[in-house]
């Protein structure tokens, strides 16, 4: 991929389309994480000290293309203009009528927003002609929405077909960090890995496992794999009918060397707002909850982190909302920090829940790289080729 950086000298003057992903949570139109916002800011700032001129396209939410006023571009515009201290228009123009023309008359403008893309059904039909009119609002064409980069939409792969286009600073970044866990691995490397569902993540996990030393399983995920060990669970959540993907798992981690990691002792509550009791995995009554990992399993994590050169975590230890079960998954950033400020590893977290649980433990700028990405990182883990990253190629 050319990457914007590699153009920097002749950036000046210069339009440059600039897909983001700006899709944060809004209520009331107030933003409630701008976590995907600050990550692009690096961007930004290089192109504005390279004198470029930037038209930035997003998108909010499903409107489906539909104009519906509580997804508008608006507040993120507004909180733009303010962490940027740059004055940024948003043109609220049906961008199938908008003419090149009318972008960037006041020669003071140098940073200009689009209203959100999925106003219009162009942009998720990838519709040629959609991607050729959002081409020729600009002289060049920048993707740094590596989220959006797993769906075949006008502004993330077609619009490439009609303009000079360059990978971003953000984009480049998570390959980057992507790589070091998938490719270019400095062993020994572990995964920790947890959610709910083990069906939505058995492809990642099949991909990786030929790959990883140890994959550790936490959260709900692991209680798929007690459940399969015939270790009472309770009440704890789990999945249905997946016996055989766990069976595939032993049998892949033993073909492939990779070690299994799994609780040997949990921390229970009768709900979630419970206090918690530690027990032994066959300790486990009709009516207990497991909602984190106990403090046996913790001590057998560290060890493994301890002796771990790279590690991706997905998934949080256990239920960390409720301070009772946070311990797990704070003992395990930790760690890992720990770790980080010495250079003894490279760390990579994916998934909204982890990165939440970061951000509550006031950990997340101690880690390597974290991504907001959600299913471009997963698509990215499981060996998928992303549309987005393709069109760059």
């Amino acid at each position: 991929m050319k990457t914007i950086e590699s153009i920097a000298k002749t950036l000046k003057g210069k339009k440059v389309i600039l897909r983001l992903d700006l899709n944060v949570p809004l209520q009331k139109k107030n933003i409630t994480d701008t976590n995907r916002i600050d990550k692009i800011i690096p961007t930004l700032t290089f192109l504005i000290s390279n004198k470029a001129r930037i038209l930035i396209v997003s998108h909010v939410g499903r409107p489906k293309g539909k104009i519906i006023e509580g997804l508008s571009m608006s507040p993120i515009c507004e909180y733009l203009q303010k962490k940027l201290s740059q004055k940024i228009h948003l043109i609220k123009t049906d961008i199938n009528n908008l003419n090149k023309k009318d972008l960037f008359k006041n020669e003071k403008e140098n940073i200009l927003m689009l209203e959100n893309l999925r106003f219009f059904n162009g942009e998720e039909e990838n519709d040629i002609l959609f991607a050729k009119q959002l081409a020729s609002f600009g002289d060049l064409y920048v993707n740094d929405a590596f989220s959006c980069s797993h769906r075949k939409h006008a502004s993330v792969y077609s619009i490439t077909k009609f303009i000079p286009s360059y990978a971003g600073i953000q984009l480049s970044s998570e390959i980057g960090a992507l790589r070091n866990i998938t490719k270019n691995i400095v062993r020994p490397i572990t995964c920790i890995i947890g959610g709910s569902k083990i069906s939505t993540k058995i492809n990642v996990i099949k991909n990786l496992i030929s790959k990883f030393d140890n994959l550790i399983f936490v959260g709900g995920m692991a209680n798929n794999i007690l459940k399969y060990k015939k270790f009472p669970i309770g009440k704890s959540v789990f999945e249905e009918n997946c016996e055989n993907i766990v069976e595939d798992i032993f049998v892949l981690s033993k073909k492939g060397n990779c070690k299994l990691i799994f609780p040997t002792d949990v921390c229970v509550g009768k709900n979630l707002n419970d206090n918690g009791n530690i027990k032994r995995i066959d300790e486990v009554l009709k009516d207990d909850i497991i909602l984190d990992i106990g403090p046996k399993t913790i001590n057998i994590l560290n060890t493994t982190i301890e002796e771990t050169k790279t590690i991706l975590w997905n998934g949080p230890a256990g239920y960390f909302e409720n301070i009772n079960f946070r311990k797990g998954s704070f003992e395990i950033a930790k760690k890992i920090v720990e770790k980080n400020k010495k250079n003894e590893i490279y760390s990579v977290v994916g998934g909204g829940d982890t990165v939440a649980a970061l951000n509550n433990f006031g950990l997340t700028k101690y880690f390597n790289f974290v991504s907001t990405a959600g299913g471009a990182f997963l698509e990215f883990l499981e060996g998928k080729e992303l549309p987005g990253i393709k069109a760059l190629e």
